[in-house]
């Protein structure tokens, strides 16, 4: 394809990206492993809405996987980033901005008085485990099956969403070493622990398995049995930050971690992450300390202003008007399934949305693999796809909703979800 050529297609363009990019994209989830087809490629998106490339509008559960809470291109940011690239796309050096979305954070969670900004959700979580590990001078992990906590080489041994995506236990190139010190354990069970375990990491609200809430007990079962031992707690609110409520899981729940780890939202759709915890846990990080972590663009002016400006819209009148969009949805298409006749549960947290093919909720992710690997979801996907409703081309993600899916867009999700419910009965 040249650069003169105009009729650009999805399957076009996706030959010629498998030519120059490993898979032809550039996370695999988007190359449609799972659920087969061609992926479509995004031209534009605005509200809730994307448009690929051959002129095809759909209806976005996707939202980037969470950070265009907002909804895409909302005005505010666009604007914020337009001023903010006027004056220099980055520095290497302090900007007002970064205290800014600091103190907005610090000012948002009970607890958090620190906050280190980094430009990933795994880097945020890489940084807060080699900080936990700097804290305690000890050096055992303690993961659960099916929790992602990015690509970290020591976190991605029975991680959840795009590893799980590929069939995979963990990665290749993951020498024996770097996961020695990781232990796994069951999600909502909590584990015994010694005085060997540095960190215990968690998603507080697992929603890369699909979305699974801990059961009662767990997160405070998880609290009471590291401070037993002296280990920290880490909660991996990358998902969950900033879009479960103004304060995330800590407030949600009423348990708090040890460290806070961020993403998605905090960045307004720009590539940002953080992590936090006391000023005491904190000081341990250099400058101050002698745990090192760095980034050339960590605080980036772009990033932080698109993040202030999604921040700042985020009242508790927004986080209701989330949690009732989402509510309808589930409602709704949960009642296209029963009526149906198909087995289908949706489980939902406050504004997060999960969908399994199964007649129970899974709690941990042995059911949520077998929800994901019976193969009505691919079914499903490609349904509401040709019907123009995009939902995660996996069946181990979360849907998100964003404050710009109205009325409008949930009754034509529903509707097409009726279709496609009949269509599955039919087999």
């Amino acid at each position: 394809m040249n650069e003169t050529d105009n009729t650009k297609t999805n399957q076009a363009l996706f030959e010629q990206a498998r030519q120059l990019i490993p898979g032809g994209v550039n996370s695999p989830v988007r190359a449609f492993g799972s659920v087969g087809g061609t992926p479509y490629f995004v031209e534009r998106a605005e509200g809730p809405h994307v448009h690929d490339v051959e002129g095809r509008r759909y209806i976005d559960y996707v939202q980037s996987y969470g950070p265009s809470i907002l909804g895409h291109a909302h005005p505010a940011i666009v604007d914020a980033v337009v001023a903010a690239a006027a004056r220099g796309t980055s520095y290497g050096a302090p900007t007002e901005n970064e205290v800014l979305i600091a103190a907005e954070m610090v000012g948002r969670v009970p607890g958090l008085e620190m906050v280190r900004l980094v430009s990933s959700g795994t880097e945020a979580v890489m940084s807060a485990i080699r900080l936990a590990r700097g804290t305690t001078g000890r050096d055992k992990i303690v993961k659960f099956a099916g929790n992602y906590h990015g690509h970290s080489d020591s976190l991605l041994v029975a991680g959840g969403s795009g590893v799980a995506q590929q069939g995979l236990i963990g990665s290749e190139g993951v020498t024996p070493g770097a996961v020695a010190d990781t232990i796994v354990a069951p999600y909502n069970e909590v584990p015994e622990l010694d005085d060997s375990i540095a960190v215990v990491v968690v998603e507080p609200i697992a929603a890369n398995m699909g979305l699974v809430a801990p059961v009662t007990g767990f997160l405070e079962g998880l609290r009471t049995e590291c401070d037993r031992v002296g280990a920290l707690l880490i909660f991996d609110e990358v998902i969950t930050g900033f879009r479960l409520c103004r304060g995330g899981a800590a407030e949600w729940y009423g348990v708090a971690p040890d460290i806070w780890c961020f993403g998605k939202v905090i960045g307004g759709g720009l590539p940002m992450g953080a992590f936090g915890a006391s000023t005491k846990i904190m000081s341990n990080l250099a400058p101050l300390g002698g745990v090192y972590q760095a980034g050339t663009l960590s605080g980036n002016p772009l990033a932080t202003a698109a993040g202030l400006a999604a921040m700042s819209r985020l009242d508790t009148a927004a986080y209701e008007q989330l949690t009732a969009i989402a509510t309808s949805l589930q409602e709704g298409m949960s009642g296209a399934f029963a009526n149906a006749g198909v087995a289908a549960v949706m489980p939902r947290v406050g504004p997060l949305v999960g969908l399994f093919f199964t007649d129970t909720a899974p709690t941990e992710f042995d059911g949520a693999k077998a929800a994901a690997d019976n193969g009505v979801y691919r079914r499903f996907f490609h349904g509401m796809l040709d019907r123009g409703v995009a939902f995660a081309p996996g069946a181990y993600e979360a849907i998100f909703v964003s404050l710009a899916h109205g009325p409008t867009q949930i009754e034509e999700t529903v509707v097409a979800c009726r279709e496609v419910a009949a269509e599955l009965t039919a087999g």
